[in-house]
């Protein structure tokens, strides 16, 4: 088992489900989660009302939403339910839509379920287990790809994978060298010994860490990850934290909301794909 197949069961997994619109789509994956014990009715509304609030900033990838909310009392456990919809519906994203499946994630807190996000925006990064998941004739079958049992693990692996489609590889840092944003602080600022980079969303527990998981994989692979962290927070919280941070990486509706917070604000369409991640962390640092 993995940390995401931990938080999603069998039971929870819902192939060719017919839904009119968005709100029906994300009351399908709500159901599930009430019929699962997971959360109360009340939380499938909260998940409504996010996207009415915030827009539809929780497709994340194309033909991917993952809708959820605040922690709150609503919520039971942390756990997932998984929609593959049988026609897909749009969701009102300029890029992303339509939406062919919905994960819904109930969060008891904003640390439980931080390793399933990551390992499900990695198995999404992947092509190969994306056609897997799409063509699955069973829930079985969604956990086995899910747990890297079919098809191989070659594709994540291997370097193409993990720098995404026409990514060039990235700049590596020099003996002592520091990065340098678009608009850098002063030179004696002893803050250059660390930069950081907010990823948000709109309640700081779903999309924010699947962009976050995006974000470090890039700097892994350029040898940045000592000189700069990251960290997922939602929109209230990024208002305050901006003045710490170089940049801030987010959607088009949260950008919108966000407005001019004293820092870059970076729009990523597609919080998966390291390639445009790649892109975004060079135009964000000149290089």
């Amino acid at each position: 088992m993995s940390a995401l197949t931990d938080l999603l069961s069998t039971d929870a997994v819902r192939l060719d489900v017919a839904a009119d619109d968005w709100r029906a789509a994300i009351h399908a994956a709500g159901g599930i989660l009430v019929s699962e014990g997971i959360s109360t009715a009340e939380y499938t509304e909260e998940m409504v009302r996010n996207v009415e609030d915030n827009g539809p900033y929780i497709v994340i990838a194309p033909g991917f939403a993952l809708a959820h909310a605040r922690p709150s009392p609503a919520v039971l456990r942390t756990g997932m339910s998984w929609v593959r919809l049988s026609r897909p519906v749009p969701f009102g994203h300029e890029s992303n839509d339509p939406v062919e499946l919905v994960v819904a994630l109930a969060a008891s807190d904003a640390e439980a379920h931080t390793a399933a996000l990551s390992a499900l925006a990695r198995v999404l990064a992947d092509p190969e287990r994306t056609r897997a998941l799409q063509q699955a004739a069973s829930p079985e079958d969604v956990l086995a790809v899910l747990d890297g049992n079919r098809p191989t693990d070659k594709a994540t692996s291997s370097p193409a994978s993990s720098t995404g489609p026409g990514a060039a590889p990235g700049p590596a840092l020099a003996s002592g060298a520091r990065p340098r944003p678009e608009a850098p602080a002063d030179e004696t600022s002893p803050a250059l010994a660390e930069h950081k980079i907010l990823t948000v969303c709109g309640n700081g527990v779903g999309t924010s860490l699947f962009l976050k998981n995006t974000l470090e994989q890039v700097l892994d692979r350029w040898g940045w990850s000592r000189q700069v962290s990251v960290e997922a927070t939602d929109t209230i919280s990024a208002k305050g934290k901006a003045s710490e941070a170089v940049a801030i990486l987010t959607s088009q509706e949260i950008a919108r909301t966000l407005g001019d917070v004293g820092v870059p604000v970076k729009v990523v369409q597609d919080f998966t794909s390291t390639a445009e991640v790649d892109a975004v962390l060079r135009d964000t640092y000149s290089v």
